[in-house]
């Protein structure tokens, strides 16, 4: 029987056909997750026909490549004077969050140096009262005493014969200088033997000074060549860092971590009306804000908000792929790290996964925010937006680049190269 070569022709119309729509429902049913989580979408109002909708279609967004990573400029642990005969210890807590413990430490390392004393391995303590943990629940307890080998000498806790009754409390404001060491701490440790440094912050910026410290390349090593999250916790962010590059496939792997926490948002009043010179941006400012810099409408979002908020609807109406940890965290983790009613692990998280962020953008000031920086300024992750109220439709991203990027005055630039 001959072969009617319309039907061979036809017949492979018709598979061609059922492939390509089994491709549409992939990408429609499974390739969308963001219909499984929380924020129901809705129409506002938004005209996107005004915005750089080039980026959209084309980019997803005005992504850039990230720079190199950065040399350490600071003094080899080899060229520090050996410290023979150590007098007495130098205690501290780890307070408020990642992005002040990293200052905490700086402050307790620099002082415990001068001082020639012994370092004692912190505890880290939360917002609440009795809220306490070991410093190796949250931190490799290994890499903070070899990174400071050689430089101070660090024991994980106090003899028995030494009582912590017996310490006296020094209040030292953050980013400590010698000449202050000098002058209000040591006469205090030769009088009482041994010291608690309680570190507090004048200023919530970490732009770089005028004047030169001799404390400054040990300060840059403690702050950022001694405090790593212990495995466990890393592999938690490792996890999310993967799970929202697989839900970025539309633009490259690439996605943006936005700090934004409704609680802050209400103690700072952002979440209405316009001022002078805001310090915050509330969910709607920050999706008008992505908008007009030219990120498109399929782009990947991460909030620091732990749990979906109502509040957060409006941006998931203009941008529908915007997660919280409870969309992104793995399952098996969740009972650990997110449902236990302790804060501190989801600090910690937001703090290290904003630091590997493609795009970080600070929708409140403060701490978090340059400290993320500094972080993201080593390993050459400078795409750190400033958000702002665009008058316009459009607005060049190179515009809201952070100061901390444009004008190089973050203290990490003293310690990279």
């Amino acid at each position: 029987m001959g072969v009617d070569l319309r039907q061979v022709v036809a017949g492979i119309l018709t598979i061609t056909m059922f492939v390509m729509l089994g491709d549409m429902l992939k990408r429609d049913y499974i390739d969308n997750p963001e219909e499984r989580f929380p924020g129901e979408a809705r129409d506002v109002g938004f005209d996107s026909g005004n915005v750089m909708e080039k980026f959209s279609m084309k980019t997803n967004g005005p992504w850039m490549e990230e720079s190199e990573a950065l040399t350490p400029c600071w003094k080899k642990k080899a060229d520090f004077d050996e410290i023979e005969d150590y007098k007495g210890f130098v205690t501290f807590s780890l307070t408020n969050g990642p992005e002040y413990h990293v200052s905490q430490i700086s402050d307790a390392v620099v002082i415990a140096r001068y001082l020639q004393a012994t370092l004692v391995l912190p505890d880290i303590r939360g917002d609440r009262p009795g809220d306490e943990r070991k410093f190796e629940d949250i931190y490799d307890v290994g890499k903070f005493i070899n990174g400071l080998d050689g430089v101070v000498k660090v024991v994980r806790e106090l003899p028995d014969s030494v009582s912590i009754r017996d310490f006296e409390v020094v209040r030292v404001p953050n980013r400590v200088s010698e000449a202050y060491i000098a002058e209000k701490i040591e006469p205090v440790f030769r009088s009482k033997g041994n010291i608690r440094v309680a570190s507090y912050f004048p200023s919530v910026n970490m732009r770089k000074t005028p004047q030169k410290d001799g404390s400054d390349t040990l300060a840059c090593l403690a702050m950022f060549d001694t405090l790593e999250l212990k495995p466990e916790v890393n592999e938690v962010v490792d996890d999310m860092v993967a799970r929202l590059k697989t839900l970025s496939h539309n633009s490259g792997g690439r996605f943006i971590a936005v700090d934004l926490r409704v609680d802050m948002l209400e103690k700072k009043g952002c979440n209405g009306g316009a001022s002078a010179t805001k310090s915050c941006y509330n969910a709607h400012e920050i999706a008008l804000f992505l908008r007009k810099v030219g990120f498109g409408s399929g782009t990947v979002i991460y909030l620091t908000q732990s749990r979906w908020d109502e509040s957060l609807d409006v941006l998931k109406d203009i941008f529908p792929k915007t997660y919280t940890k409870e969309s992104v965290m793995p399952a098996e983790k969740k009972s650990r790290f997110l449902e236990s009613e302790d804060s501190e692990f989801e600090k910690v998280i937001d703090y290290y996964l904003c630091s590997r962020s493609d795009v970080f953008v600070p929708a409140i000031s403060g701490l978090f925010y340059a400290n993320v920086a500094g972080r993201r300024i080593a390993t050459g992750k400078t795409q750190i937006l400033v958000p702002a109220e665009i008058p316009g439709t459009s607005s060049p991203i190179t515009s809201h680049f952070s100061p901390y990027i444009s004008k190089r005055n973050h203290m990490a630039h003293t310690c990279f190269c």
